[in-house]
């Protein structure tokens, strides 16, 4: 993960210094990611020559980006339903999901993820890091279903990516 990151951060710093020294390419949106996955893909196939796991996770990141976005734009959608309806349906709850994850940054990005998803907000982690306590607006009497969803969809694959 923290790979990842820095190639980001390295891919991000070549595309601006190289619009910033370059005349002869104009600077729009299709050039600067040109240019930003030219440079990410350089560096990911460097990374073949030390750290071979890069390999196993930079799939599971982008699977793991577009199932965020499925989420959100799935919870937006039943949010503008329901506010569209003339009666509301929500049911809110607070869930105690209990965790896996064991470091910071796997409980951090879990409740960040949670907190973006519309509907649901995480509100405290218990001392021991064993459970998440998260609110959701839309609990269909089924709380079992709710805390399966946050484990085997956010968390599950939170865990592919920092262990």
């Amino acid at each position: 993960m923290k790979t990842f990151l820095i190639h980001t951060v390295i891919s991000f710093v070549v595309a601006y210094q190289f619009f910033q020294r370059t005349d002869w390419l104009s600077y729009h949106a299709r050039s600067a990611g040109g240019i930003f996955m030219l440079a990410f893909a350089v560096l990911w196939i460097t990374t073949l020559l030390y750290n071979r796991a890069y390999f196993r996770k930079m799939p599971k990141a982008i699977f793991f980006i577009l199932y965020i976005l499925k989420e959100i734009f799935v919870a937006n959608l039943r949010i503008a339903y329901d506010i569209l309806k003339p009666r509301y349906a929500i049911n809110p709850a607070v869930l105690a999901v209990p965790l896996d994850a064991k470091d910071d940054l796997s409980i951090t990005l879990l409740a960040c993820v949670v907190a973006l998803t519309p509907g649901s907000i995480a509100l405290d982690v218990r001392q021991d890091r064993r459970v998440l306590y998260v609110h959701m607006l839309y609990i269909d009497d089924d709380l079992d279903k709710a805390k399966h969803q946050i484990k085997h969809g956010f968390e599950r694959r939170i865990l592919e990516l920092t262990t």
